[in-house]
């Protein structure tokens, strides 16, 4: 019976120390942080300042995400024999150049994947990688400053894919109009005055026109954090149809020194786009399709996996 109550003291005495040595650890632990809070709030006010001084700022991040796989009398699936992979990458990457009375903004955007689906047991299916993802961006924008905060500006972007049907389409767009800039990193540029210029060897579905464009673009790092967004738009003065919008998103997160966790997204609206498809490449063609007997369905990628921070 001694025995029995020597060993719950001595279980109830652990149990006690134990509580007091974690609550001891968890009260050193919450000054510490808010100590660290504080110092990256001085580490980020320090970057703001930094950012904003004269001069030339480069810099660029990106994700790569790749898969492989193989299966043998793998009876449950459709294709039980097959070697499948996917690899892809993302590159975002600006030039931009501040100085006193204007300022300088370039900006690229290449996001390329590949597919592959080798039947083995069908000799003549298609065993080679086949792009999935294309995308190519570049814009250069340049404002003449009436304050700190708003400019008049001039901007040309041109956008296509580079993998496949190289510039057709393709779209450049040249304008002019007033650039806003609140803060450091978030551009908001305006243009009532814009050329959308669409290049394609299907010039009846494609056409250029003149139009509105409107671009946000907030680019950011804190700490182990990067991430970029853009959203650009064209509103033509033609037709509604003739309209189109994009808007991506990057997303990376550093691990060890230069390697994290990317993610990427992107979506579009296109009406043009989407009837040269139903016209011209769809599974089943329809070329009695117009603009109004269409769905202009959103067009989505989104690409997950490692990310390099250049």
């Amino acid at each position: 019976m001694k025995k029995l109550l020597y060993a719950g003291a001595a279980f109830f005495l652990f149990v006690t120390v134990n509580a007091q040595t974690e609550e001891e650890l968890k009260a050193q632990i919450a000054p510490k942080k808010d100590s660290i809070a504080a110092i990256q709030g001085r580490v980020n006010a320090l970057q703001s300042q930094l950012d904003a001084l004269p001069g030339w700022k480069v810099g660029a991040f990106g994700t790569i995400g790749g898969s492989l796989s193989g299966f043998n009398n793998w009876f449950s699936q459709g294709i039980p024999n097959n070697n499948s992979g996917t690899i892809g990458f993302t590159v975002n990457a600006f030039a931009n150049q501040q100085e006193e009375k204007f300022f300088w903004r370039n900006a690229m955007n290449v996001n390329l994947n590949w597919v592959k689906l080798d039947d083995k047991d069908d000799p003549n299916d298609d065993d080679s990688f086949r792009e999935s993802t294309d995308v190519f961006n570049i814009s250069s924008l340049y404002g003449y400053k009436l304050s700190d905060k708003f400019a008049i500006s001039t901007l040309g972007e041109y956008r296509t894919t580079i993998l496949s049907n190289f510039n057709d389409p393709g779209y450049l767009d040249i304008g002019v109009g007033g650039t806003w800039t609140p803060i450091a990193d978030l551009v908001v540029v305006i243009h009532p005055l814009n050329y959308n210029f669409v290049f394609s060897d299907e010039d009846t579905i494609f056409n250029s026109s003149l139009g509105a464009k409107i671009v946000a673009d907030y680019t950011k790092q804190i700490g182990a954090v990067s991430f970029k967004t853009n959203l650009s738009m064209f509103q033509s003065y033609e037709s509604g149809d003739l309209s189109n919008w994009t808007w991506t998103n990057s997303f990376a997160y550093t691990l060890w020194k230069v390697i994290g966790v990317g993610f990427d997204f992107g979506l579009r609206n296109n009406k043009q786009e989407t009837l040269n498809y139903i016209v011209n490449n769809a599974p089943t063609p329809n070329p009695n399709a117009t603009f109004d007997t269409i769905d202009n369905e959103l067009q989505t990628y989104w690409t997950l996996g490692l990310s390099y921070s250049f």
